[in-house]
């Protein structure tokens, strides 16, 4: 039996391949582990950023529904504890990264499959990709954070209407939505992640974090208290030795050289 997650090393950043293409990369409780695991790794070992994508004609189909099957089972199965114990920690896992998290879209995202690649920082996809919200099909709600992406990123109505009618949205619209950073040509995507990954991971690695922090919290601080966080935000970049490079670079015209440190 193959992993079901392949791990690729670049150095001071990583690539995770989803890889279960026969399935559609549809998630199992192995799956899952060892994809937190491959995060955890990331983030122990000091990593600076992370590429996620899925092998073979797609990049996740969610959960395998054949795990779930009611056909196969005593009683009913408790989602709720699939969501609790799986696919949340999961999104949190993500969102607690320093580093920068990439999601490469290299075809079919569907289900928890959609929702995790926006929980991911910046999302790729190529332009015959597809998000779909599979949940409705089967009588579910958008869960790994789907239903709070969907309605903070495109408004109500988009996410309502995506949720209810399951209707594929493709890569370009939603490109041109806001729902994700770009869509690319399907032969250039990967590339593309990879070049964005290696510049990620030369970067600013605690502006970064501080980055994703702020933006975090804008979805739920009102102004007032979002301008004390930027200040409080900005004190640290300040006094952090990157800040100190980034501007002597500017200055002398030349490459910065960050460290990564955290």
């Amino acid at each position: 039996m193959s992993d079901p997650i392949l791990v690729s090393d670049h150095g001071n950043w990583i690539e995770v391949s989803l890889n279960r293409p026969d399935r559609l990369n549809s998630f199992t409780a192995e799956m899952h582990l060892a994809l937190r695991a491959a995060l955890e790794m990331a983030a122990e070992t000091s990593r600076r950023a992370v590429l996620l994508t899925g092998a073979g004609r797609g990049f996740c189909a969610g959960q395998d529904l054949g795990d779930r099957d009611p056909r196969k089972m005593e009683g009913p199965p408790d989602l709720g504890e699939t969501v609790r114990t799986y696919w949340a920690p999961l999104v949190r896992q993500i969102k607690a990264l320093e580093m920068p998290v990439i999601c490469a879209v290299n075809g079919v995202a569907a289900g928890a499959g959609s929702s995790l690649a926006l929980a991911c920082d910046i999302v790729l996809a190529g332009e015959n990709a597809k998000f779909i919200q599979s949940f409705s099909k089967v009588g579910l709600i958008p869960d790994t954070g789907g239903s709070w992406h969907l309605t903070n990123i495109l408004g109500p109505a988009r996410a309502m209407g995506l949720a209810l009618t399951a209707e594929p949205l493709p890569a370009t619209k939603a490109a041109d939505w806001g729902l994700i950073w770009k869509a690319l040509p399907d032969d250039t995507l990967m590339d593309e992640a990879r070049k964005l990954a290696a510049k990620l991971a030369d970067g600013p690695t605690f502006g970064y974090a501080r980055t994703k922090e702020a933006i975090a919290a804008a979805a739920t601080n009102p102004l007032d208290a979002h301008l004390d966080l930027e200040a409080d935000l900005m004190k640290r970049c300040g006094e952090h030795p990157d800040y100190a490079e980034g501007v002597a670079s500017f200055l002398d015209k030349r490459a910065p050289k960050f460290t990564g440190e955290r």
